[in-house]
């Protein structure tokens, strides 16, 4: 009787300590920070409830293991009904002297028409090297299932936490945009006035109204951007598309310089899901490779039976009386000779096993370059939000002299437009530095495994 050790195909984890987010009521709004909807997404999340269900899968898994070492029952039944009863043949016993060379004969009795058998059968495992190796493999294999777990909460805190972002940033944009707008339109209306009175031309009032609907235009895709933006979120999150939901979080509470430095720390990737993963399929590969060296050994049983028959030619007489049989015995399986095969599948296994240790040393160099590149994408978005920012209080330091200098008679419309148009492209590139800057905080917390 062979125990197959479980895979690492089978992998699973159980849930990160943290509260149950429950869900709101149908149509009714909500307010959630980060970590409300993280939570959430903890509880709702499709892919995170699929691996909770593994896990509870793999319990079952494990307690089918344990079963199988525990005493095995079963029952029978058969009934008979010959219709040509088969025939009983010897020598004939009635000759005198017996000749045994002599043809066979076919006697009168031993032919049965009704046969009504009931049986019970039990057996007990009482060694077997391969059980005892499955057992070995419960608590391996818990834990995998319990670290599979934590790697689809954490895949899932990362994508919550990329998509929230996205809505503060863009709420942040729509904010940009309605300033400028506001802006733009005060310059406009001032422009208007004065071609009334005679004191600009027609066309700086154009080129300012051409420059106030794209504005307004851009200020209208970006709105519907951030509808979208909180669809996804609400997706990550496995909320229903259709919840309104409010972030209280604020692009000013996000500190995206804490916890930025490693401190030293050389062993990171081992604080890792994926690296811990790793370590446990190599154990799983052992055990297998242990489970092929168990084939070895002899599996021994104990059997037990009992059971009754009942015999008649006919029907109205089959159960008046019963014929009573039981057993008990000792089962050995040894195994002597499989030509080779069971000393190539060990080397199979231990096979595996080098393959498994070459995975995590390549997967240890792996996540090393991971954090690198992680760390100098974050230092670079840093620097060009820091760069982005002072490039836009740039850009409004030009537009307030433009405008001074138009107003006092020593500049012109076109270079307030031009101003104009540079600060909002110094809105657009400090919006997509400031998205990079939080994302590659994110990916430098995977990274570094600081997400929890």
């Amino acid at each position: 009787m062979r125990y197959i050790i479980l895979t690492a195909s089978l992998i699973c984890s159980l849930a990160l300590s943290g509260f149950a987010q429950q869900a709101p009521p149908p149509n009714t709004p909500v307010s959630y920070s980060l970590a409300d909807c993280i939570n959430y997404a903890y509880e709702h999340q499709d892919s995170v409830k699929n691996a909770a269900l593994s896990v509870k899968s793999a319990e079952y898994k494990v307690k089918e293991t344990i079963a199988a070492g525990l005493p095995q029952v079963n029952g029978s039944i058969s009934f008979q009904d010959f219709l040509k009863p088969p025939a009983t043949v010897g020598p004939n016993i009635f000759a005198t002297p017996i000749d045994l060379n002599a043809p066979l004969i076919k006697f009168p009795f031993g032919a049965v028409k009704y046969n009504n058998t009931y049986s019970l059968q039990a057996s007990q495992l009482l060694f077997s090297g391969s059980f005892f190796v499955g057992l070995q493999a419960v608590k391996t294999f818990k834990e995998l299932s319990q670290r599979s777990l934590v790697r689809s909460k954490i895949e899932t805190n990362v994508a919550v936490t990329k998509a929230y972002y996205q809505v503060l940033v863009s709420d942040e944009q729509i904010k940009l945009l309605d300033a400028n707008i506001a802006q733009l339109k005060q310059t406009l209306d001032q422009t208007t006035q004065q071609n009334k009175q005679g004191f600009i031309e027609k066309i700086d009032v154009d080129r300012l109204s051409v420059q106030y609907n794209n504005l307004v235009t851009n200020r209208d895709n970006a709105q519907r951007a951030l509808v979208l933006s909180s669809q996804m979120l609400k997706f990550q999150m496995g909320m229903p598309i259709e919840q309104e939901l409010t972030l209280t979080d604020k692009l000013s509470d996000v500190d995206i310089t804490r916890n930025a430095g490693d401190a030293g720390d050389t062993s990171y990737y081992q604080n890792r899901i994926e690296y811990k993963l790793l370590q446990t399929n190599i154990t799983l590969n052992q055990l297998d490779a242990k489970d092929k060296k168990a084939a070895y050994l002899p599996s021994v049983s104990l059997n037990a039976g009992f059971g009754e028959v009942f015999q008649e030619n006919q029907f109205k007489y089959l159960y008046r009386h019963a014929y009573p049989n039981s057993y008990i015995g000792l089962g050995v399986n040894i195994p002597i000779f499989s030509g080779g095969q069971r000393l190539y599948q060990l080397r199979q296994s231990q096979i595996n096993v080098l393959k498994a240790q070459n995975d995590l040393h390549n997967a240890a160099n792996g996540f090393k370059l991971q954090a690198n590149s992680a760390r100098i994408t974050y230092e670079n978005s840093i620097r060009s939000l820091d760069n982005q920012k002072r490039s836009r209080e740039l850009a409004q330091e030009v537009l307030r002299v433009s405008k001074i200098k138009y107003q006092q008679g020593v500049g012109s419309n076109i270079e307030v437009t031009q101003a104009q148009t540079e600060l909002e492209s110094a809105d657009n590139q400090y919006i997509q530095a400031l998205y990079n800057a939080l994302i590659s905080k994110v990916d430098l917390d995977k990274a570094y495994a600081r997400i929890n």
